[in-house]
Protein backbone atom coordinates (compact mmCIF):
# COMPACT_ATOMS: atom_id res chain seq x y z
CA UNK A 1 0.00 0.00 0.00
CA UNK A 2 1.39 3.48 -1.14
CA UNK A 3 0.59 6.38 1.47
CA UNK A 4 0.71 10.17 0.74
CA UNK A 5 1.16 12.62 3.11
CA UNK A 6 3.88 14.89 3.18
CA UNK A 7 4.95 15.02 -0.43
CA UNK A 8 4.28 12.95 -3.45
CA UNK A 9 7.94 12.63 -4.04
CA UNK A 10 8.60 10.29 -0.99
CA UNK A 11 8.47 6.64 -1.37
CA UNK A 12 5.16 5.51 0.81
CA UNK A 13 7.21 2.85 2.39
CA UNK A 14 10.09 4.71 3.94
CA UNK A 15 7.65 7.73 5.38
CA UNK A 16 5.36 4.70 6.89
CA UNK A 17 8.36 2.63 7.75
CA UNK A 18 10.13 5.56 9.69
CA UNK A 19 6.89 6.92 11.40
CA UNK A 20 5.51 3.38 12.32
CA UNK A 21 8.99 2.10 13.38
CA UNK A 22 9.18 5.49 15.83
CA UNK A 23 5.56 4.41 17.76
CA UNK A 24 5.96 1.83 20.31
CA UNK A 25 3.38 -1.24 19.97
CA UNK A 26 0.96 -0.38 22.71
CA UNK A 27 -1.88 -2.67 24.18
CA UNK A 28 -4.92 -0.65 25.25
CA UNK A 29 -7.99 -1.77 27.77
CA UNK A 30 -11.64 -1.88 26.28
CA UNK A 31 -13.15 0.70 28.68
CA UNK A 32 -10.65 3.34 28.06
CA UNK A 33 -11.04 6.31 25.93
CA UNK A 34 -7.72 5.79 23.46
CA UNK A 35 -6.12 9.35 22.39
CA UNK A 36 -3.78 9.85 19.89
CA UNK A 37 -2.29 13.00 20.00
CA UNK A 38 0.45 14.78 17.39
CA UNK A 39 0.64 17.65 19.98
CA UNK A 40 3.53 16.98 22.76
CA UNK A 41 2.37 15.94 25.96
CA UNK A 42 3.28 18.98 28.24
CA UNK A 43 0.48 20.64 26.23
CA UNK A 44 -2.35 18.81 26.04
CA UNK A 45 -1.69 15.98 28.90
CA UNK A 46 -3.37 18.31 31.57
CA UNK A 47 -6.29 19.23 29.88
CA UNK A 48 -6.46 15.50 29.33
CA UNK A 49 -6.70 15.06 32.99
CA UNK A 50 -8.79 17.33 34.11
CA UNK A 51 -11.52 16.19 32.06
CA UNK A 52 -10.47 12.75 33.40
CA UNK A 53 -10.69 13.85 37.04
CA UNK A 54 -14.45 15.98 36.28
CA UNK A 55 -15.42 12.88 34.13
CA UNK A 56 -14.66 9.91 35.29
CA UNK A 57 -14.00 8.70 32.34
CA UNK A 58 -10.35 6.94 31.62
CA UNK A 59 -7.87 8.34 28.67
CA UNK A 60 -4.85 6.35 27.44
CA UNK A 61 -3.06 8.75 24.87
CA UNK A 62 -0.76 7.95 22.27
CA UNK A 63 1.44 10.43 21.69
CA UNK A 64 3.78 10.87 18.52
CA UNK A 65 4.92 12.90 15.03
CA UNK A 66 1.14 14.56 13.45
CA UNK A 67 2.28 12.96 10.17
CA UNK A 68 3.12 9.28 12.17
CA UNK A 69 -0.34 8.99 13.98
CA UNK A 70 -2.05 9.79 10.33
CA UNK A 71 0.05 7.18 8.88
CA UNK A 72 -0.70 4.79 11.36
CA UNK A 73 -4.49 5.39 11.31
CA UNK A 74 -4.63 4.75 7.79
CA UNK A 75 -2.52 1.23 8.09
CA UNK A 76 -5.11 0.19 11.34
CA UNK A 77 -8.33 1.26 9.35
CA UNK A 78 -11.09 -0.29 11.36
CA UNK A 79 -8.60 -2.21 13.52
CA UNK A 80 -7.23 0.88 15.02
CA UNK A 81 -7.80 1.54 18.90
CA UNK A 82 -8.15 4.97 18.10
CA UNK A 83 -11.09 7.11 19.21
CA UNK A 84 -9.86 10.31 19.07
CA UNK A 85 -7.16 12.37 16.89
CA UNK A 86 -5.51 15.31 18.40
CA UNK A 87 -3.22 17.62 16.04
CA UNK A 88 -1.20 20.89 16.52
CA UNK A 89 -2.04 21.57 12.64
CA UNK A 90 -5.78 22.04 11.05
CA UNK A 91 -3.75 21.01 7.35
CA UNK A 92 -3.30 17.72 9.04
CA UNK A 93 -7.03 17.17 10.32
CA UNK A 94 -7.97 18.17 6.86
CA UNK A 95 -6.19 15.86 5.10
CA UNK A 96 -7.23 12.99 8.14
CA UNK A 97 -10.54 13.56 6.91
CA UNK A 98 -9.95 13.49 3.06
CA UNK A 99 -8.60 10.35 3.99
CA UNK A 100 -12.04 9.28 5.45
CA UNK A 101 -10.23 8.85 8.94
CA UNK A 102 -12.57 11.02 11.02
CA UNK A 103 -16.17 10.87 10.63
CA UNK A 104 -18.88 13.75 10.89
CA UNK A 105 -20.27 14.48 14.68
CA UNK A 106 -23.15 16.37 16.22
CA UNK A 107 -21.39 18.42 19.19
CA UNK A 108 -24.36 20.24 21.15
CA UNK A 109 -23.43 24.20 21.24
CA UNK A 110 -20.74 23.43 18.90
CA UNK A 111 -21.96 26.13 16.10
CA UNK A 112 -21.86 28.93 19.52
CA UNK A 113 -18.90 27.66 21.16
CA UNK A 114 -16.39 27.17 18.39
CA UNK A 115 -16.44 30.19 14.76
CA UNK A 116 -17.34 28.09 11.36
CA UNK A 117 -13.17 28.98 10.23
CA UNK A 118 -12.34 26.95 13.16
CA UNK A 119 -14.24 24.02 12.02
CA UNK A 120 -14.74 21.57 9.14
CA UNK A 121 -17.88 22.21 7.17
CA UNK A 122 -19.31 18.54 8.77
CA UNK A 123 -17.62 18.65 12.72
CA UNK A 124 -15.09 15.97 11.92
CA UNK A 125 -12.69 18.27 13.03
CA UNK A 126 -12.91 21.11 14.84
CA UNK A 127 -10.15 23.61 16.09
CA UNK A 128 -9.32 23.84 19.95
CA UNK A 129 -6.75 26.90 19.93
CA UNK A 130 -5.17 29.41 17.46
CA UNK A 131 -1.57 30.42 17.73
CA UNK A 132 -0.13 32.71 15.44
CA UNK A 133 3.71 32.50 13.71
CA UNK A 134 5.45 35.52 14.42
CA UNK A 135 8.93 37.55 14.84
CA UNK A 136 10.68 36.67 18.22
CA UNK A 137 13.45 39.20 18.25
CA UNK A 138 16.40 40.40 20.73
CA UNK A 139 15.34 43.75 22.12
CA UNK A 140 18.67 45.10 22.46
CA UNK A 141 20.06 43.70 18.85
CA UNK A 142 16.80 44.99 16.71
CA UNK A 143 14.39 47.69 16.92
CA UNK A 144 10.97 46.76 15.61
CA UNK A 145 10.65 49.43 13.11
CA UNK A 146 13.33 47.78 11.06
CA UNK A 147 10.73 45.16 10.10
CA UNK A 148 7.33 45.41 8.91
CA UNK A 149 6.87 42.24 6.53
CA UNK A 150 8.10 38.63 7.33
CA UNK A 151 9.84 38.73 3.62
CA UNK A 152 12.25 40.82 4.33
CA UNK A 153 13.79 38.36 6.67
CA UNK A 154 15.08 36.81 3.29
CA UNK A 155 17.00 40.26 2.90
CA UNK A 156 20.80 40.14 2.61
CA UNK A 157 20.96 42.47 5.73
CA UNK A 158 19.79 39.24 8.15
CA UNK A 159 22.64 37.02 7.06
CA UNK A 160 23.71 35.51 9.92
CA UNK A 161 21.11 37.28 12.30
CA UNK A 162 18.28 34.60 12.22
CA UNK A 163 17.61 31.49 13.60
CA UNK A 164 14.67 29.25 11.63
CA UNK A 165 12.67 25.96 11.87
CA UNK A 166 13.89 22.76 10.17
CA UNK A 167 12.12 21.81 6.76
CA UNK A 168 10.25 19.55 8.42
CA UNK A 169 8.32 21.30 10.78
CA UNK A 170 5.25 21.63 10.32
CA UNK A 171 4.91 25.30 11.46
CA UNK A 172 7.44 26.29 8.73
CA UNK A 173 5.63 24.00 6.39
CA UNK A 174 2.00 26.01 6.96
CA UNK A 175 3.99 29.45 7.00
CA UNK A 176 5.15 28.86 3.77
CA UNK A 177 1.79 27.28 2.16
CA UNK A 178 0.19 30.75 3.42
CA UNK A 179 3.03 33.06 1.49
CA UNK A 180 2.86 30.93 -1.47
CA UNK A 181 -1.17 31.10 -1.29
CA UNK A 182 -0.92 34.95 -1.48
CA UNK A 183 2.26 35.68 -2.76
CA UNK A 184 3.19 33.25 -5.41
CA UNK A 185 6.11 30.80 -6.34
CA UNK A 186 8.51 33.01 -7.14
CA UNK A 187 8.17 35.27 -4.38
CA UNK A 188 8.35 32.22 -1.79
CA UNK A 189 11.21 30.75 -3.91
CA UNK A 190 13.11 34.29 -3.63
CA UNK A 191 11.81 34.36 0.02
CA UNK A 192 13.02 30.43 1.27
CA UNK A 193 16.27 31.44 -1.03
CA UNK A 194 17.35 34.20 1.61
CA UNK A 195 16.12 32.30 4.72
CA UNK A 196 18.36 29.10 3.89
CA UNK A 197 21.75 31.84 3.17
CA UNK A 198 20.57 33.91 6.42
CA UNK A 199 20.22 31.03 8.64
CA UNK A 200 23.47 29.12 7.82
CA UNK A 201 23.66 26.19 10.67
CA UNK A 202 21.01 28.02 12.88
CA UNK A 203 18.34 25.71 12.14
CA UNK A 204 16.61 24.26 14.95
CA UNK A 205 14.43 21.43 15.64
CA UNK A 206 12.36 22.99 18.23
CA UNK A 207 10.71 26.37 18.60
CA UNK A 208 11.78 27.18 21.76
CA UNK A 209 15.53 26.59 21.24
CA UNK A 210 15.20 29.08 18.67
CA UNK A 211 13.44 31.57 21.45
CA UNK A 212 16.76 30.95 23.55
CA UNK A 213 18.73 31.00 20.81
CA UNK A 214 17.29 34.61 20.16
CA UNK A 215 17.84 35.68 24.33
CA UNK A 216 21.27 34.93 24.19
CA UNK A 217 21.83 37.00 21.32
CA UNK A 218 23.65 34.39 19.08
CA UNK A 219 20.93 35.78 16.64
CA UNK A 220 18.62 38.58 16.50
CA UNK A 221 15.62 37.72 15.28
CA UNK A 222 13.52 34.40 14.66
CA UNK A 223 10.65 32.49 13.66
CA UNK A 224 7.93 30.92 15.39
CA UNK A 225 4.90 30.51 17.05
CA UNK A 226 4.02 33.08 19.50
CA UNK A 227 3.41 31.10 22.65
CA UNK A 228 7.05 29.68 22.76
CA UNK A 229 7.80 33.56 23.14
CA UNK A 230 5.58 33.95 26.38
CA UNK A 231 6.52 30.34 27.95
CA UNK A 232 10.32 31.59 27.50
CA UNK A 233 9.45 34.75 29.91
CA UNK A 234 7.38 32.77 32.16
CA UNK A 235 10.82 31.63 32.93
CA UNK A 236 13.08 34.32 32.07
CA UNK A 237 11.16 37.45 33.20
CA UNK A 238 14.06 39.51 31.77
CA UNK A 239 15.25 37.85 29.01
CA UNK A 240 15.51 40.76 26.23
CA UNK A 241 13.03 39.10 23.67
CA UNK A 242 9.58 40.31 22.26
CA UNK A 243 7.41 39.20 19.51
CA UNK A 244 6.98 41.24 16.58
CA UNK A 245 3.93 40.96 14.35
CA UNK A 246 5.29 41.86 10.57
CA UNK A 247 2.81 42.29 7.61
CA UNK A 248 -0.10 44.58 8.67
CA UNK A 249 -1.59 47.19 7.05
CA UNK A 250 -3.54 48.12 3.84
CA UNK A 251 -0.86 46.29 1.33
CA UNK A 252 0.06 43.55 4.42
CA UNK A 253 -0.71 39.96 3.78
CA UNK A 254 -1.47 39.61 7.51
CA UNK A 255 -0.23 36.97 10.10
CA UNK A 256 -0.18 33.38 9.31
CA UNK A 257 -2.95 31.42 11.73
CA UNK A 258 -3.39 27.71 12.15
CA UNK A 259 -5.16 26.12 14.86
CA UNK A 260 -4.66 22.89 16.87
CA UNK A 261 -7.86 20.55 16.76
CA UNK A 262 -9.46 17.45 17.64
CA UNK A 263 -11.44 15.01 15.57
CA UNK A 264 -13.41 11.54 16.32
CA UNK A 265 -11.93 8.95 14.56
CA UNK A 266 -14.49 7.24 11.77
CA UNK A 267 -14.03 3.68 13.98
CA UNK A 268 -14.67 4.94 17.26
CA UNK A 269 -15.78 2.38 20.09
CA UNK A 270 -15.96 4.64 23.02
CA UNK A 271 -17.92 7.57 20.33
CA UNK A 272 -20.20 8.61 23.64
CA UNK A 273 -16.96 9.23 25.35
CA UNK A 274 -15.19 11.10 22.68
CA UNK A 275 -17.97 13.55 22.08
CA UNK A 276 -17.66 14.59 25.97
CA UNK A 277 -14.19 15.01 25.52
CA UNK A 278 -14.63 17.45 22.70
CA UNK A 279 -17.68 19.16 24.81
CA UNK A 280 -14.95 19.72 27.71
CA UNK A 281 -12.29 21.10 25.31
CA UNK A 282 -14.35 23.58 23.95
CA UNK A 283 -15.95 24.64 27.02
CA UNK A 284 -15.41 27.25 28.95
CA UNK A 285 -13.08 25.27 31.99
CA UNK A 286 -11.39 23.60 28.58
CA UNK A 287 -10.51 26.96 26.94
CA UNK A 288 -9.48 28.16 29.49
CA UNK A 289 -7.06 25.69 30.20
CA UNK A 290 -5.46 25.87 26.62
CA UNK A 291 -5.40 29.88 27.42
CA UNK A 292 -3.90 30.11 30.70
CA UNK A 293 -1.74 27.10 30.81
CA UNK A 294 0.18 27.29 27.37
CA UNK A 295 -0.73 30.56 26.18
CA UNK A 296 -2.55 30.01 22.86
CA UNK A 297 -5.37 31.73 21.69
CA UNK A 298 -8.86 30.04 22.92
CA UNK A 299 -11.42 29.65 20.16
CA UNK A 300 -14.34 29.94 22.16
CA UNK A 301 -15.55 33.90 22.04
CA UNK A 302 -16.32 33.66 25.93
CA UNK A 303 -13.38 33.13 27.07
CA UNK A 304 -10.24 35.77 26.89
CA UNK A 305 -6.74 35.53 26.04
CA UNK A 306 -4.02 35.38 28.68
CA UNK A 307 -3.44 39.48 29.54
CA UNK A 308 0.22 38.98 28.24
CA UNK A 309 -1.39 38.23 24.45
CA UNK A 310 -2.21 40.81 22.15
CA UNK A 311 -5.87 40.66 21.56
CA UNK A 312 -6.66 38.32 18.55
CA UNK A 313 -8.86 40.65 16.86
CA UNK A 314 -6.46 43.50 16.76
CA UNK A 315 -4.05 42.85 14.65
CA UNK A 316 -4.91 41.07 10.24
CA UNK A 317 -4.67 37.48 9.89
CA UNK A 318 -3.81 35.81 6.30
CA UNK A 319 -6.79 35.65 4.80
CA UNK A 320 -6.29 31.43 3.54
CA UNK A 321 -8.76 29.19 4.75
CA UNK A 322 -7.51 26.75 7.31
CA UNK A 323 -8.79 23.62 5.07
CA UNK A 324 -6.51 25.06 2.71
CA UNK A 325 -3.41 24.19 4.42
CA UNK A 326 -3.95 20.12 3.48
CA UNK A 327 -4.18 20.81 -0.32
CA UNK A 328 -1.06 23.55 0.20
CA UNK A 329 0.92 21.30 1.34
CA UNK A 330 2.62 19.22 -1.15
CA UNK A 331 3.02 21.72 -3.63
CA UNK A 332 4.71 23.87 -0.46
CA UNK A 333 7.20 20.57 0.51
CA UNK A 334 7.70 21.02 -3.67
CA UNK A 335 9.21 24.41 -3.49
CA UNK A 336 10.77 23.89 0.12
CA UNK A 337 12.78 20.63 -0.94
CA UNK A 338 13.82 22.87 -4.39
CA UNK A 339 15.12 25.49 -1.94
CA UNK A 340 17.35 22.69 -0.24
CA UNK A 341 16.35 23.86 3.01
CA UNK A 342 17.16 21.26 6.08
Amino acid sequence: MRFQFAHKGLLCFITLGICLLSIPPLSFSDDTLVVYSGRAERLIKPVLDAFQAESGITIQMLTADTTALVNRLSMEGKRSPADVFISNDAGTLERARELHLLQAVDIPGIDVAIPQPFRAPDNSWIGLSGRIWVVVYNTTLVKPAEITSILELGQPKWKGKIAIPSASSVYLQTGVSVIREIQGDTVTKEFLQGLKDNAGTSVYGKNRQIVAAVARGEVAVGLVNHYYINRHLDEHANAPVAQLLPDQGENGMGIVLNAAGIGITAHATHLAQAKALVQFLISIKGQQMFSSGNKEYPLNAGVDAAPELVPLKSFQVAKVPLARLAELRDPTMTVIEHVGLR
